[in-house]
C-alpha cells in the first residue's frame, strides 16, 4: 500500500474512534489527491479546510475532529499539520468554555516542559483516573469523554504521550515514569493510591511499566498494548505498517529504521516486571492485529497476578467492534478500583 492509501486507511480507523461517520470521512477523503504540503488537493490542506468550515459553523467538536485528522499521523517538520495541531487545541478549549462542563485545562510543571492536560472532577474524595491515547492521537480526541468518567465517580485527566500533541517530551524506554509523576502532582487533589490507568496502544506499555512500579496503580485497562514481542520480534517487524514506523522515529529523535530497531531493544516488559504488577489488568486484544503480535496475549497471561483479555475478531484497534469495546471498558470502570489479584 502506497504512502496515502496508508493515510486513508488508518484514517479512518481514528475517524470512527473519534464519532466520526464513516460517510463523512468518506466525502472528506475523496477530495484527498495528495500529501504535498501546501497543495490544495493534500492531506493536511483539506482537513484543515473542513474543520475551518465546521468551527465557522459553531461546530466545535466536529471541528476538532477534523484538525486531529489534518495532523494524523504527526506533525513532524509538517508546518500545515503543526498548525492543524494548535487549531484543534484552540477549538476544543472553545467548546468547553461555551458548553461549561466543567473541563479544566491544567498545565503541570514538567522538569522537561509544561505538560498540558484536561481534566474533570478533580477532588481529593475521587479516585484518579488517567486516560492516554497512543502515539498518533491527541488528548482533544478523548477530552469530550471526561463529564461522563466524573459521572462514574472519578477525577479524571487526559493527557498525551511524550512527542505527541502539546506533550515536549521525548519517547524513551522510561517515559513510564511520566505516569507516577502525574499522580505525585495531584495527590492533592485527586485520591491518587486509588489510580485507574485507561492507557490505549503504546500508552498502555507505559501503564504496565508503571504499575510493575508504583502500587498506587490499582487497574490498567487498555486496547492493543505493545508488552515485548513487537519490540524485539525481527520476524514481526517487516509487517509493522510504515506510519507506525515513522510516527515512531518522530516521537523517539531517530534518524532511520535501523536507529529506530535499536533503541526499541530497550523497551520488552519481561515476565519478572509483569509479575510483580499489583494492579488488575484489563487488555483488549485484536485476532488480527497488524500492528501488535498475538504473543503478547500469550506473555501477559502467564505473567500477570491478575488479567482478563477480552479478543475481537478484527484488525489493530478492533475499529469495527467500537460499540462492543467502550461497553467493556465502562463495565471494568464501574467495578471497584481495588480489584487486586489475591493481596
Amino acid at each position: 500500500m502506497d504512502h496515502l492509501g496508508e493515510l486513508k486507511s488508518y484514517a479512518l480507523l481514528h475517524a470512527r474512534n473519534q464519532g466520526m461517520t464513516a460517510k463523512a470521512a468518506a466525502h472528506t477523503l475523496a477530495r484527498i489527491h495528495n500529501d504535498d504540503e501546501g497543495d490544495e488537493a493534500s492531506w493536511a490542506r483539506v482537513w484543515s479546510a473542513q474543520g475551518d468550515t465546521l468551527a465557522a459553523r459553531g461546530r466545535l467538536l466536529d471541528a476538532c475532529r477534523c484538525y486531529a485528522l489534518a495532523r494524523f499521523p504527526h506533525p513532524a517538520g509538517d508546518t500545515e499539520r503543526g498548525r492543524a495541531q494548535q487549531a484543534g487545541v484552540a477549538a476544543f478549549d472553545t467548546w468547553r468554555g461555551a458548553r461549561r462542563r466543567g473541563i479544566v485545562r491544567l498545565e503541570l510543571d514538567h522538569p522537561e516542559g509544561p505538560l498540558a492536560c484536561w481534566a474533570a472532577g478533580l477532588d481529593r474524595g475521587r479516585p484518579l483516573l488517567v486516560l492516554m491515547g497512543g502515539i498518533v492521537s491527541v488528548k482533544e480526541q478523548w477530552a469530550p469523554l471526561l463529564p461522563k468518567l466524573t459521572r462514574l465517580g472519578y477525577a479524571a485527566v487526559v493527557t498525551e504521550m511524550p512527542g505527541v500533541g502539546e506533550n515536549p517530551l521525548r519517547y524513551t524506554a522510561d517515559s513510564w515514569r511520566l505516569l507516577p509523576w502525574i499522580m505525585d502532582q495531584l495527590s492533592s487533589r485527586a485520591r491518587t493510591a486509588d489510580t485507574t490507568l485507561l492507557c490505549l496502544s503504546f500508552s498502555g506499555h507505559m501503564a504496565l511499566r508503571a504499575a510493575a512500579e508504583d502500587d498506587r496503580v490499582g487497574r490498567v485497562l487498555t486496547v492493543g498494548a505493545p508488552v515485548a514481542h513487537f519490540f524485539t520480534d525481527d520476524d514481526w517487524w517487516p509487517r509493522v505498517p510504515t506510519i507506525t514506523a515513522t510516527t515512531l522515529r518522530s516521537l523517539t529523535g531517530v534518524t532511520d529504521i535501523a536507529e529506530l530497531r535499536s533503541l526499541l531493544k530497550e523497551f520488552p516488559l519481561d515476565p519478572p516486571q509483569l509479575r510483580s504488577v499489583r494492579a488488575a489488568v484489563r487488555y483488549v486484544a485484536s485476532a488480527r492485529d497488524e500492528i501488535i503480535p498475538p504473543q503478547e496475549q500469550a506473555l501477559l497471561r502467564a505473567a500477570l497476578p491478575d488479567v482478563r483479555i477480552k479478543l475481537f475478531d478484527d484488525v489493530h484497534g478492533s475499529p469495527d467492534h467500537a460499540g462492543a469495546l467502550r461497553r467493556w471498558l465502562v463495565l471494568n470502570l464501574l467495578r471497584p478500583a481495588r480489584a487486586r489479584a489475591a493481596a
